[in-house]
Formats: C-alpha cells, sequence, structure tokens
C-alpha cells in the first residue's frame, strides 16, 4: 500500500462523513458547510487522479461561488426548520428505497472489480506532455456543447430564481423611483411664493 492509496482512504473517509453530515444536521448552515468539506475534498480526490483543472474548478466555482450563494439563500429566508421536519417520516420510505438502489449499485461496482466482472482498470499517467485542461475543453465545446450550454442556461435561472426569493421591499426603506423622476416638471418641483415686506422699525 503506497502512500497515494493511502491518502486516497484518507479523503474518501472524510467525504463520506461530510456526506453524511450534510443530510443528517439539524442546521441548514451546518449542513451547506459540511458541503463545503465535501467538495474540498473531493477536489483533493481528482488531484490525486491528476484531473489539476477539475479540482480547481470544484473549489472555485461550487465552494467559491454556488456554496456562498447557497448560504446567503439559507441564511436570508425565513426557514421554519420544525415545519420541514412535519413531513420527515412521510418520505422516508422513497428515500429508503433509493438509498438501497444506490447502495446496491456501488456494491455491484465494487463487487464486480473483484469479481473479474468489470475491465475497469487505474488510469495510467499520460505523460508529462499531456494536458487536461486542453482535451476537456476540446470535449465540452465539440461532444457536449449542447449539454454545457443547456447547464450555463439552468445556472442563469438558478440565479435569477435566487435573487427573485431574497428581494424585499420593506415598507420602512426609502427607494427612488427612476421612473418619476425622469417624467418629473419644474413646475412640479419648483414653487415661487410671494410674501408681502415686513416694514416694521
Amino acid at each position: 500500500m503506497n502512500f497515494e492509496i493511502v491518502v486516497f482512504y484518507v479523503f474518501a473517509a472524510i467525504l463520506v462523513y461530510a456526506g453524511l453530515r450534510v443530510i443528517t444536521a439539524r442546521n441548514p448552515v451546518h449542513a451547506a458547510l459540511h458541503l463545503v468539506l465535501a467538495f474540498f475534498t473531493a477536489s483533493g480526490i481528482w488531484m490525486l487522479l491528476r484531473a489539476e483543472f477539475l479540482a480547481i474548478a470544484l473549489v472555485l466555482v461550487y465552494v467559491g461561488a454556488v456554496m456562498v450563494l447557497f448560504l446567503f439563500v439559507v441564511m436570508m429566508l425565513d426557514i421554519n426548520l420544525d415545519r420541514l421536519r412535519e413531513g420527515f417520516w412521510s418520505n422516508l420510505p422513497a428515500a429508503a428505497l433509493v438509498g438501497i438502489i444506490m447502495l446496491a449499485e456501488m456494491v455491484v461496482i465494487v463487487a464486480g472489480k473483484y469479481a473479474g466482472l468489470s475491465a475497469a482498470q487505474a488510469p495510467t499517467d499520460p505523460g508529462p506532455g499531456y494536458s487536461n485542461t486542453k482535451a476537456l475543453g476540446r470535449l465540452l465545446y465539440t461532444d457536449y456543447v449542447y449539454p454545457f450550454e443547456l447547464a450555463a442556461v439552468l445556472l442563469l435561472v438558478a440565479i435569477v430564481a435566487a435573487i427573485a426569493l431574497t428581494m424585499r421591499r420593506r415598507k420602512d426603506t426609502k427607494y427612488q423611483d427612476p421612473a418619476q423622476q425622469v417624467s418629473v416638471k419644474r413646475s412640479e418641483r419648483v414653487r415661487l411664493v410671494t410674501m408681502k415686506a415686513d416694514n416694521k422699525e
């Protein structure tokens, strides 16, 4: 067992722990922070697989942008946790069924490798002149250009929806209406008042 395998198992254990805390934490802010830890650990595993661009993109995009957006939404929305927990037990059978199916798929994949059913091998080192960023860009903008554009549109819709959910107009907040400012006339703003002079000496 070499050093890379030890690091992989350590990262995998941290990733499993963070994933469990994401779905078991009572506080949504704590769940989001554990999801940040899961993203960081997954980026470390990507680094072990020599996919440096994907690792950096995972940290910059998800941890630096998406999770900050999640935290803003969670902290700005008034989420009633007691009301969310009311339907927990009613959704438990469907969630357990999905979890069992996912567990069975993972067991088949892992056990099939040792039973000779899978021909998957460890990734080989492509050499010092190989650029995974160039290969990824070629695949994204040739074979997967339409799914890439669709994902961009979905992210844009998510950003607009998050802004619409968190933007509130308070009654005590003073704000200006640009339409009224443009349509104003001088006679409505300036008023000349004539007053009699006071000649008291």
